[in-house]
């Protein structure tokens, strides 16, 4: 499983953000592994510089094999919620698509 993660020009991504993100989408999602080929995750802040409430968004797309790509986001006060919220988004989406096709 690949994982990708950008950012826009207000928010800086350094190499530790990159690589907390990695881990906890590793963790979180590693039953996922032979399903999805690819994460991508978008951090943003829409204000920019001005602040705001829930302004912060995270986009998490995954592109599970033979499917089209799921995308998920999260608006939230800080990175780290909005991150944490788009993640147990697309756990919910994949959880429940897997276990539909095994009812079939």
């Amino acid at each position: 499983m690949t994982i990708q993660i950008n950012t826009d020009n207000n928010v800086e991504g350094h190499a530790r953000l990159k690589a907390y993100i990695s881990e906890e989408l590793e963790k979180a999602l590693t039953r996922f592994e032979e399903k999805v080929t690819r994460l991508e995750v978008h951090l943003g802040d829409e204000n920019s510089d001005k602040s705001g409430i829930n302004d912060k968004r995270c986009l998490i797309e995954a592109r599970p094999i033979n499917m089209q790509p799921m995308a998920v986001t999260h608006h939230a006060d800080t990175m780290e919620k909005a991150f944490h919220g788009a993640l147990d988004k697309i756990k919910k989406v994949l959880d429940t698509t897997f276990e539909k096709q095994k009812t079939y």
